[in-house]
């Protein structure tokens, strides 16, 4: 058995921030993973990917984006590169091809850490695996051949005949859009969403998410955590102005040939059934889009910024098809059924009394009630931009602080500590 301070376990981007700042603090530790240096971007992400956030927003602690092109989206693959040299950077202590089996608490107080490559003793543990765990696959889906989000590579691997894509948030609109890019027949399944324009009045929306506030805001700040927890991920894709189809949405989707459908409620035999609520959610993630639009509007008057902006134009709303309750997938000619609504939290190693009735960590900006056991990498941690690439660094400098002192430092107002993009 190795005893070691500290055992990080991922070494994806939410854990590298956390071992830089170990490693800045002298701490004895070690990082973990089943696989290579950010491996779920390697293996369960699809070739065409690029990230949402803009390259400007790619900052980890004491490294940041230094390419030519701040205001482009990184790919799967670049930024894997970018994870790589940030941990040469540092010399971090990366230990991977290691699945943890276990963790416990040990008989002489701190925990016991098994992986297939030997045991830990450690007095403190990160868990920095991510929010995604078990794809979200719905029962009954035999009449065609089924694809995750995470499995999907490109149009290529998926057999000849239409494609039904259930789930709406980033994911579905992306690979539905590059299915009928491609010349396959394309239904999708909308839930409930999120729809915001890529670029508002001049400026990319993340531009307008940080000076007006909207990713410095905590989970102390919103009328319902649960909710703000499980808000769809943006409908959105990395391109730049210019490129062909900027805005996704369904709109879009719709007028390139996409067939759009409510809700998928089940499978009875090779019928696929759905809700009838396309225009109802479709309506209702437009009003919430107007809210945060009304929002930016009112930053922009508000100091003097309507000069320098180009004018107010909002994204068109949907003129819904007529609700198709049933599609039978045989006479459709639908042979692909890629599934994009989301993941459930599996943490089968962990057994510590940690985590909550629906599956995940339960935590306070990290801490949990385990002494010396934290998670970094959830959705809305703290901040509304946890999920996203830069926002884990908050996370990370959090838990560090209390991890080396015991304590959390009062959170800066607003976001005056983040530089305007």
């Amino acid at each position: 058995m190795t005893t070691i301070d500290t055992v990080v376990i991922g070494a994806g981007h939410a854990g590298l921030a956390v071992s830089r700042l170990l490693t800045g603090a002298g701490r004895d530790h070690v990082v973990v993973d089943r696989g290579r240096i950010g491996e779920r971007w390697r293996s369960e992400r699809w070739d065409s990917l690029q990230l949402l956030s803009p390259n400007w927003m790619t900052r980890l602690p004491h490294w940041e984006y230094d390419g030519s092109e701040p205001d482009g989206f990184m790919s799967s693959a670049g930024f894997v590169q970018h994870l790589e040299r940030y941990a040469q950077s540092y010399g971090a202590p990366v230990l991977t091809g290691t699945t943890v089996r276990d963790l416990v608490t040990a008989h002489s107080g701190g925990y016991r850490l098994v992986t297939d490559r030997g045991t830990w003793s450690t007095r403190q543990v990160v868990i920095a695996t991510g929010p995604h765990g078990v794809a979200n696959v719905p029962d009954g889906l035999d009449a065609a051949e089924v694809v995750t989000a995470s499995s999907y590579r490109n149009p290529g691997q998926l057999p000849p005949g239409g494609v039904l894509v259930i789930g709406a948030s980033s994911s579905g609109v992306q690979i539905a859009d590059e299915l009928n890019r491609a010349g396959w027949e394309v239904y999708l399944a909308a839930g409930r969403h999120t729809r915001i324009p890529r670029c508002y009045r001049g400026s990319d929306i993340f531009c307008w998410l940080q000076r007006t506030g909207r990713l410095a805001r905590t989970i102390d700040e919103v009328p319902d955590p649960v909710a703000a927890r499980r808000e769809p991920s943006m409908q959105l894709v990395g391109r730049r102005t210019g490129e062909r189809a900027r805005n996704l949405d369904l709109v879009t989707l719709q007028a390139n040939g996409v067939r759009l459908l409510g809700r998928f409620e089940g499978m009875k035999g090779t019928q696929a059934r759905f809700r009838p609520d396309l225009a109802a959610t479709a309506a209702d993630a437009d009003v919430r889009m107007h809210r945060l639009l009304d929002a930016v509007d009112d930053y922009i008057a508000c100091t003097g910024l309507t000069g320098e902006v180009l004018p107010a134009v909002r994204p068109p709303a949907l003129v819904a098809p007529a609700a198709a309750r049933v599609v039978d997938l045989s006479r459709a000619g639908i042979a692909t059924v890629v599934v994009a609504t989301g993941y459930r939290p599996e943490y089968p190693w962990l057994r510590l009394p940690v985590i909550g009735p629906d599956g995940h960590i339960r935590q306070n900006r990290g801490v949990t009630a385990a002494p010396g056991v934290y998670v970094v990498g959830q959705r809305f941690q703290y901040r509304r931009d946890s999920a996203f690439i830069g926002g884990a660094r908050h996370d990370a400098a959090a838990v560090v602080q209390h991890l080396l002192t015991g304590r959390i430092a009062a959170r800066a107002n607003g976001c005056s500590a983040e530089p305007a993009a």
